[in-house]
């Protein structure tokens, strides 16, 4: 790295920074997973079907007019099929 020492010091001292934050989120991500994986245990423990659970949650997450055609679309495929 060009630039005097001192513009260096600082540099890896925001590098660090950046660096620490990071590892901080990661540690926080993998706290919040675990606890996702204790709700699904205890609604599992409840009876629930996670499986289902977890299908309802991606539903959930997208567009209501593109589910609306994705389940029109399964909806023709099931009736071709004969399901």
């Amino acid at each position: 790295m060009s630039g005097s020492g001192e513009s260096y010091r600082v540099s890896a001292q925001e590098l660090r920074q950046f660096v620490e934050r990071y590892e901080r989120l990661e540690a926080e991500k993998k706290d919040i997973a675990d606890q996702q994986k204790e709700v699904m245990a205890e609604a599992k423990a409840r009876g629930y079907d996670t499986r289902v659970m977890r299908k309802l949650i991606a539903m959930r997450k997208r567009d209501r007019d593109d589910l609306a055609e994705e389940e029109a679309v399964l909806e023709l495929y099931r009736q071709a099929l004969g399901m």
